[in-house]
């Protein structure tokens, strides 16, 4: 349910909303969820400041209802 919703949250931000991608991890201390965009869109998903992201995360938080849950934002042009 969280993907679902933060997908449909991020393609309402980005212009190629096609290359979103939501991914669900769980780990030890808590879900994660990673988010993928298209190079282009990836200022746009951040923000000045980091305030969309944060804001993201925010609403994440309240839907998850006490639920540890972090979102991360991928930069897929970064090697590894």
């Amino acid at each position: 349910m969280l993907e679902e919703a933060l997908e449909h949250l991020v393609k309402g931000i980005v212009d190629h909303d096609e290359d979103v991608v939501v991914r669900h991890k769980e780990l030890r201390r808590g879900e994660v969820l990673e988010v993928r965009v298209h190079p282009d869109d990836l200022g746009r998903v951040i923000g000045r400041s980091g305030r969309t992201a944060s804001a993201l995360r925010t609403v994440m938080g309240a839907l998850a209802g006490g639920k540890q849950v972090r979102v991360d934002i991928v930069d897929t042009d970064r090697v590894r």
